[in-house]
């Protein structure tokens, strides 16, 4: 009786986080500006969820895990060089252990090129050049600009993308050249 009234109350604990997250929306990670150049700016008021330290985990099989988003990334962040849009798709869902200094047992199929939102959560906006958070472990990361998998509303010939030499969102023709990071996971 007791082993159910406990597995009664962690439902309901349960229950009501999940509500109160909920509630409160999702959260939204500090941007790692930390200068405040006036008063009530990014820097001064520092809003949004604080980043986890460390922020990235080296997995030592050529991915890294991104411990504020769950995701993992390539390690080699210019594995492919820069491609046109189409190039850059194909080559993120066919990679596979073995490639790219993976070491991972993913198979083609496992990876994909990251929505813009995914590739932006990345930037950090207290860096640049590239504007990633400070001892990050990428290999041969540009500050240049990455694609993602995302079509810009209206324009289909054009995808979005992210610019890692200040950290803005950019969106080109998909005809043009950018570098590819691909990424799995949720």
């Amino acid at each position: 009786m007791k082993r159910i009234i406990e597995t009664i109350v962690a439902l309901v604990v349960l229950l009501v986080s999940v509500s109160l997250a909920d509630a409160q929306g999702a959260p939204v990670p500090q941007t790692g500006q930390t200068t405040s150049f006036a008063t009530g700016d990014d820097g001064d008021l520092q809003k949004g969820v604080a980043l986890p330290d460390p922020r990235f985990t080296d997995n030592l099989n050529g991915t890294i895990t991104d411990n504020l988003t769950g995701l993992i990334w390539l390690q080699n962040a210019n594995c492919f060089g820069a491609q046109v849009w189409a190039q850059a798709l194909a080559g993120a869902n066919g990679l596979d252990s073995g490639q790219c200094g993976l070491t991972d047992g993913s198979v083609a199929g496992d990876w994909r090129l990251s929505n813009v939102r995914e590739l932006y959560s990345l930037v950090d906006h207290g860096t640049f050049s590239p504007s990633l958070p400070a001892g990050h472990p990428f290999a041969d990361f540009r500050a240049s600009g990455y694609w993602s998998s995302t079509t810009v509303a209206g324009f289909p010939a054009n995808a979005g993308g992210v610019g890692f030499f200040t950290g803005g969102v950019f969106n080109f023709g998909k005809t043009n050249f950018s570098f590819v990071l691909p990424v799995r996971g949720p």
